[in-house]
């Protein structure tokens, strides 16, 4: 199967959680709500504009949990518990591990844990000023690599190259 954009997207913000210390669980929910989020703001998702917070309070207090929204640096999602454990919602939807194998680790096959370990170096290499912020990390650490690791990814998960 072809890793598009959104598999690109989901997978690099899920990074960028684990790497501001989201447990797995959660930085995989981040990933693919912010994916679904910005999918749906390029088709012209109209929502009510998310609360977002000035630099000064970043800079205090980079990530922050109210009772159910969820401020990753500047970036707010909203937040849900379902059994023990905490996910990212979206439209009263939560992004949960299984939604995540589903959506992103499938289209690489038995690619991923390479592709994951990638997206983490990538990540790793910035400072945490763009990490928290998300116009720098759209513009720096996404956008230049975007169509560069869609087709390298899928290239890797192509069955061929496993055999």
């Amino acid at each position: 199967m072809k890793v598009s954009r959104f598999q690109v997207v989901a997978t690099l913000q899920a990074a960028r959680g684990k790497e501001l210390r989201l447990s797995t669980t959660l930085a995989r929910s981040w990933g693919l709500n912010r994916a679904i989020f910005y999918a749906a703001a390029k088709r012209g998702f109209k929502e009510r504009k998310a609360p977002s917070r000035r630099q000064e309070e970043v800079d205090r207090k980079p990530i922050e949990k109210t009772r159910n929204a969820y401020f990753l640096g500047d970036e707010m999602a909203y937040a849900s518990k379902k059994g023990q454990r905490f996910y990212f919602a979206i439209g009263g939807e939560l992004q949960t591990d299984g939604d995540f194998k589903r959506q992103i680790e499938r289209r690489f096959g038995n690619a991923f844990s390479e592709a994951w370990k990638e997206s983490l170096d990538i990540v790793r290499q910035y400072p945490k000023e763009v990490l928290l912020l998300q116009s720098k990390f759209f513009e720096e650490v996404y956008k230049p690599r975007r169509d560069e690791l869609a087709s390298k990814w899928t290239e890797m998960s192509e069955p061929s190259r496993n055999l």
